[in-house]
């Protein structure tokens, strides 16, 4: 809370200020003189007002951003208006005429002290939109303006009576000016905390600017108030008071978070009557014209004139206030449709992780069978292996006989390397960062796809670079990546055309290593979207979406960029680099197919 020593500095300094103010108005004759300096005090002091107020505008919270600059909007507005009594009696020297069009400058500085109220700062609720507060404030701002139009301007234009002008005008304001200390007023009483005294000081300064500002209507209408004379001391104390409330609340900065209300916190009730009650002003805005117009034609016992000037204003009003409102629900239905639309995706994306969560469950079950069965095939391998390197070396067999010995022998370390793939593919484990050889990881993620395309026409191209720098990752990881893009575009190219040439390219690109997967399939229509999670192209029960967005992020860990794009000669590209480690060179796994080796799948 600010401190006491800061109230004291405030209190003093206002009765410095307030003090010298009644003291040149005690001293000086009225005059001239008089009249410059009251006029000069009267245009500072809203000034004054606006410093302590726009303090509190620079936080990151909209709302109470907004708050401030509309309090501080209003204050510049009654600037705005003293700046024309200034304007007549110091540099015109001749008083402000009693029916003066700028009066209505005096009635519009309490609009935006009205909106303001309606953000109320101390709730952190993010639901209502900049563009609906827009055009609140428009609606509000239209709707007083036809309201000055329809109760002061008749007795200025249609039937001329000042007396019938004054009474009016100071009813309307007094009636706003009500509204503002009421509504402030609530604002106190269900606030805690900084707010609170935040509140109850803006509610006094409002309290005793209405009381002043009546008291100053009632002087000018006895003709016995002139400027820089006592009658402005209650003004300007209230403006005062105003810049004081700002100055406190930026004391307290630091504070008023901690004692706001989160939106949580409130029922789904009151949230959704907040929500409509812009809408329901709106509508009762554009609704009280009829009544306007129909109490001036059937009830009013004023002049035809007054009549026909107050039906005229309501025609007119309804034009702007009636293209707010369409507008405004244009834009709300909008938004419902937003957020239908979102709500729509985000089931479809529910299914889709209960369908990811049902395929990870058989997954695991999945990987503890092969790793259970591994080590009963394994142990026959093993023999096979065995024997057939007794009889590959056995110099007294024939030589067909040894051939048919190597050929088993080969095909049986090929099925031992296929089997470790897959344990390895399967295995859940920590990752672990070891000198790679992408095309090794290439070749294992590419044997392990092939065991499902013995009876595809798809073609698989690889291209591997004989020497490639090595790279720091995890090989079980890099595989699933690899494993998962291969998938991507045979699942493609079979869906489009029944096959198709995947390429698999492998080369060296300054201090990165690319590995390039370029397929002859459709394409992809948005491919700026593919990594996005629940984003996928296969239809309901052949994927969830969630696969290249996991390879992104694996891509992302080894500091690598994963990038989809499609061909110039049609087909999608996926290119994934990382960085190399520029000094080692792994060796390569001498079972890893050679380079420009093609595996061809025929039916």
């Amino acid at each position: 809370m600010a401190s006491s020593r800061t109230y004291a500095w405030i209190a003093g300094v206002s009765v410095l200020f307030l003090g010298t103010y009644a003291a040149v108005s005690l001293t000086l004759p009225r005059g001239q003189s008089l009249d410059t300096f009251g006029n000069v005090m009267q245009c500072l002091v809203p000034l004054i007002a606006n410093a302590g107020l726009l303090l509190n505008a620079g936080t990151p919270h909209w709302r109470r951003n907004s708050f401030w600059m509309l309090a501080a909007l209003s204050c510049t507005l009654w600037m705005i208006g003293q700046f024309q009594w200034t304007y007549y009696e110091v540099y015109l020297h001749k008083p402000l005429p009693d029916m003066f069009p700028g009066d209505i400058i005096f009635f519009l500085c309490a609009t935006p002290m009205i909106a303001a109220l309606t953000l109320r700062p101390h709730l952190r609720k993010s639901e209502i939109h900049h563009r609906f507060g827009y055009l609140d404030f428009a609606l509000m701002i239209f709707w007083w303006i036809f309201l000055y139009a329809y109760v002061v301007l008749p007795w200025m234009y249609a039937e001329p009576s000042v007396g019938q002008y004054n009474y009016t005008f100071n009813l309307i304001d007094v009636i706003q000016s009500m509204v503002i200390v009421v509504g402030l007023g609530a604002l106190w009483l269900r606030s805690r905390g900084p707010w609170r005294t935040i509140y109850a000081n803006l509610f006094g300064a409002s309290a005793l600017r209405m009381l002043s500002s009546l008291t100053l209507d009632v002087a000018i209408d006895l003709k016995v108030y002139h400027t820089g004379s006592l009658y402005d001391l209650p003004l300007l104390a209230g403006y005062l008071w105003l810049g004081a409330a700002g100055l406190i609340a930026y004391e307290n900065r630091n504070l008023l978070d901690d004692y706001s209300e989160a939106s949580e916190s409130e029922s789904s009730d009151q949230k959704k009557g907040e929500s409509l009650l812009a809408s329901r002003l709106a509508t009762a805005a554009v609704v009280s014209l009829p009544a306007f117009a129909i109490y001036s034609i059937k009830f009013s016992h004023d002049s035809p004139a007054v009549r026909e000037f107050r039906v005229m204003c309501v025609l007119l009003a309804a034009v702007p206030l009636g293209f707010l409102v369409f507008l405004r629900q244009h834009l709300a239905d909008r938004e419902r449709a937003r957020l239908l639309a979102r709500a729509e995706q985000s089931v479809e994306n529910l299914q889709r992780l209960q369908a990811q969560m049902v395929q990870s469950e058989k997954l695991v079950s999945l990987g503890q069978l092969a790793a259970g069965a591994a080590h009963e095939i394994n142990n026959p391998l093993t023999a096979i292996l065995g024997y057939s390197d007794l009889l590959a070396d056995d110099t007294s067999l024939p030589a067909k006989t040894t051939a048919i010995a190597g050929k088993i022998r080969d095909q049986a370390r090929r099925t031992k390397t296929l089997v470790g793939n897959l344990l390895s593919f399967a295995r859940q484990v920590h990752a672990e960062r070891t000198l790679l050889d992408l095309n090794t990881v290439v070749t294992n993620a590419m044997q392990l796809r092939a065991l499902d395309l013995r009876n595809s026409s798809t073609k698989v191209d690889l291209r591997l670079e004989s020497v490639l720098p090595g790279v720091r990752g995890d090989g079980n990881q890099l595989m699933q990546v690899f494993f998962n893009i291969i998938s991507n575009a045979v699942d493609a190219m079979e869906a489009h055309n029944g096959g198709g040439t995947l390429t698999i390219k492998t080369q060296r690109d300054r201090a990165n290593v690319v590995v390039l997967f370029s397929d002859t399939g459709p394409g992809i229509k948005e491919p700026h979207r593919v990594f996005d999670p629940f984003y996928t192209t296969k239809p309901i029960g052949k994927g969830t979406g969630l696969g290249l967005s996991i390879c992104f992020g694996i891509v992302q860990e080894h500091a690598g960029k994963i990038l989809c794009y499609n061909g110039q000669g049609g087909g999608a590209v996926f290119r994934v680099e990382l960085p190399a480690v520029l000094a080692a060179f792994p060796a390569r796994d001498p079972q890893s197919t050679p380079a420009g080796s093609q595996f061809v799948k025929s039916p």
